[in-house]
């Protein structure tokens, strides 16, 4: 069972993401939360396992609240989801630099909601993908390509993987690209997870940005 707390400060739409999540019996509403300082309370008495944030919120924002959860020691397993109508470069990259590790527009269809629930539970990060190339978009100018000093340490074939992650590629693509299996793509991700200063394959993206990979074959 993957338990989440809500923290949406409007009553209707906090309803209408309970009743999308549960639909499925394999997802629990353990806690609701109108605003970012009950959501952090929720999540310190509940330790959920997933927790959909709203960015724009009374008493404390979702940004400043998702920062709290995770550099929270105690709360070192629970995985935050940015859930917003909002697609501002700024808040997509606010919300990654506080360690989300998904960031979805509320428009989004209940199905992909709960896929994308199951997927945040299960170890991976992820990003609408109708802000994606914003995102990195953002990041480059952010943060200029050059810094190759951030890929010193890796092989060759790692960073062949990295430059894919910068481009978007999943595991499979990866390794079609790259002939080799999609299990050993998911090592090599898994690898410059330990290696990099990356909390998700999403902030592994931007080093590939960083770093001058992206782009590069």
């Amino acid at each position: 069972m993957i338990r989440i707390v809500i923290a949406e400060d409007e009553p209707l739409l906090r309803s209408g993401l309970r009743a999308l999540a549960e639909h499925d019996r394999d997802i629990a509403v353990v806690a609701q939360a109108g605003d970012g300082q009950s959501a952090v309370d929720s999540v310190r008495a509940h330790r959920p396992d997933i927790v959909l944030m709203d960015i724009r919120m009374p008493v404390l924002d979702g940004i400043t609240a998702t920062r709290r959860i995770l550099d929270d020691p105690n709360l070192d397993s629970v995985r935050i989801i940015v859930l917003t109508t909002f697609d501002e470069d700024e808040n997509v990259l606010d919300a990654i630099r506080s360690g989300a590790s998904g960031y979805l527009l509320k428009d989004i269809k209940p199905q992909d909601l709960r896929d994308a629930i199951r997927l945040v539970a299960g170890g991976q990060s992820l990003l609408a993908p109708s802000i994606t190339e914003k995102v990195m978009r953002a990041a480059a100018s952010a943060h200029p390509r050059t810094r190759p000093e951030l890929v010193e340490g890796l092989s060759g074939r790692e960073r062949e993987v990295l430059a894919a992650i910068g481009r978007g590629l999943n595991n499979q693509e990866i390794a079609a690209e790259l002939f080799i299996s999609p299990e050993t793509a998911r090592t090599y991700v898994s690898r410059l997870l330990t290696k990099l200063p990356a909390r998700d394959r999403t902030q592994l993206a931007i080093i590939a940005y960083q770093s001058g990979l992206a782009g590069s074959g």
